[in-house]
């Protein structure tokens, strides 16, 4: 049988493609899956040292699959929209046969018996894994740097930390070593290392991407849990939530989802009204972040939209806003930690020695809070609901800057967490730095798109956000930015030959 016809190359490098070029690719026979997979793998295996984005590489199995999926274009079978384009999953989430460590010593040799269904989904697609991406232990910082993993870097200065907990699949697109990553969100996890890595992702309204939890199906409620691609373009990202999107009967918050995201991939405004905030009710932001966004907001007028600055107010300050969510999230790890002793593993014991004394405080946290305190939580949950549903009752979308800092440094103890101030207020060094969680609080759509690049090197993003059940006005805000400020020169302003130094 004969190799793949070779037609004239247009390109010198596949990582400055698409997903939807490379699938376009594969499908006119221009290249193959195999050489499309193994690109890859050899860009990780030329970048990753520096960045650190991926911790496994499944090689053999990503070239078998990709030679399965050579076989079929030669075929004539009939391919899915994303077949032979590589994907990197997070490694807190399992893909079968591949180790998953959930960045914990604890699970350092783990190999997962079954796949996510959001990863599914997408290889159903025809995408192909190669390997798992740097999370944080756990996933429960908004940095990802672990004991066992060591810290995922922004591409854009080696020294920065590439955010959390999605960390290793923001950085992992960024350098073009895969072009389509998964990762998950709640409270902020794709969002900010979507901003610090400059690329771009979405959390969806939760449950429209279906994820049966077990063995509680209820557990994703407290704080929502959102599962989404991260890609260098909105099309790509789109295309991905799409496909991830859609119920399952096992998933009781999913539901069905209507028409594709993609149908709202539209560079116009026209009609849309957008809120702008600059501190989202008081967070502390370092003003070279608020005059990045604010910069950015032109182009958001040029393509149609009537922009306002609001007076936007919480219902109680940014720093005990973020103490109520880490007390929703303490819950949800006093829970694992509880299920995991039913397992055989006491994190609070002898096996917990090797687990980030973070993560363990809000283990301890969450099993002294009560069932009381938990549902008088809600109360004030419900306010920060009235709080945002009163701006959306007159603008489509509400725009933020996503961080309050423009990086987070590196810290050779292999504990990096943000800081404990910033512009003299006293903040969380977990995640009170960012202004992503309360968009997990209360289900609503969000998104990160770059709009440039601080002194440091690092880019900042700027966060849209919509109503429930109105993701296609993120979508559309999103897609005007990156015909408006063309982000993708972003990409070449980092060394294309990084290598660990």
């Amino acid at each position: 049988m004969p190799v793949l016809s070779r037609k004239e190359r247009v390109m010198s490098d596949f990582e400055a493609l698409t997903a939807l070029q490379l699938a376009e690719l594969v499908r006119s026979r221009t290249v193959s899956p195999v050489e499309v997979v193994q690109n890859s793998l050899d860009r990780i295996e030329r970048l990753n040292p520096a960045v650190n984005a991926f911790v496994t590489v499944c090689a053999d199995q990503a070239l078998a699959a990709a030679k399965e999926a050579e076989q079929a274009v030669l075929s004539g079978a009939e391919l899915g929209p994303l077949h032979g384009v590589p994907i990197g999953v997070k490694d807190l989430d399992p893909v079968a046969g591949v180790r998953v460590t959930r960045g914990s010593k604890i699970f350092a040799e783990e190999v997962a018996q079954d796949t996510i269904l959001c990863v599914e989904r997408l290889t159903d697609a025809g995408a192909i894994v190669v390997g798992k991406t740097n999370t944080p232990e756990f996933g429960f910082k908004a940095t990802t740097d672990s004991s066992l993993l060591g810290p995922a870097s922004t591409p854009f200065n080696l020294t920065m930390n590439a955010g959390g907990s999605s960390g290793g699949s923001a950085a992992a697109v960024a350098t073009g070593m895969v072009p389509l990553a998964q990762g998950s969100d709640a409270g902020g996890s794709l969002r900010v290392p979507g901003a610090f890595c400059g690329v771009f992702t979405m959390m969806t309204t939760f449950g429209r991407v279906a994820v049966p939890a077990r063995p509680n199906a209820f557990r994703r409620l407290n704080p929502m849990v959102c599962y989404a691609p991260l890609a260098r373009t909105v099309d790509d990202a789109v295309l991905g939530l799409d496909l991830m999107s859609g119920p399952h009967p096992r998933d009781p918050y999913s539901f069905p989802v209507g028409e594709p995201l993609a149908a709202a991939l539209s560079p116009s405004l026209a009609g849309m009204r957008v809120a702008y905030t600059p501190d989202l009710g008081g967070y502390p932001v370092e003003p070279e972040v608020v005059a990045l966004v604010r910069a950015a907001l032109p182009a958001l007028e040029e393509a149609g939209a009537e922009i306002v600055e609001v007076d936007f107010r919480l219902p109680l300050p940014a720093a005990e806003l973020t103490r109520m969510w880490r007390r929703y999230l303490s819950m949800a790890h006093a829970e694992s930690a509880e299920i995991s002793l039913r397992q055989g593993i006491d994190l609070l014991g002898e096996q917990g020695r090797v687990v980030d004394p973070g993560y363990l405080d809000s283990v301890r946290t969450g099993a002294a809070l009560s069932a009381v305190d938990f549902r008088l939580g809600d109360l004030v949950r419900t306010q920060v609901l009235d709080a945002f549903e009163d701006v959306f009752d007159g603008y489509d979308l509400i725009v933020s800057p996503v961080n309050c800092v423009a990086g987070i440094p590196n810290d050779t103890t292999r504990t990096t967490v943000g800081p404990r101030q910033v512009n003299g207020q006293d903040t969380d060094p977990f995640v009170g730095w960012s202004m992503t969680s309360p968009y997990n609080l209360i289900g609503s759509p969000a998104a990160t798109v770059p709009v440039g690049r601080a002194a440091n090197g690092v880019p900042v993003g700027m966060q849209l956000a919509a109503r429930r059940h109105n993701d296609a006005a993120v979508v559309r805000g999103a897609a005007a930015c990156q015909e408006h400020l063309d982000w993708q020169h972003l990409y070449q302003q980092f060394d294309p030959g990084l290598t660990a130094r």
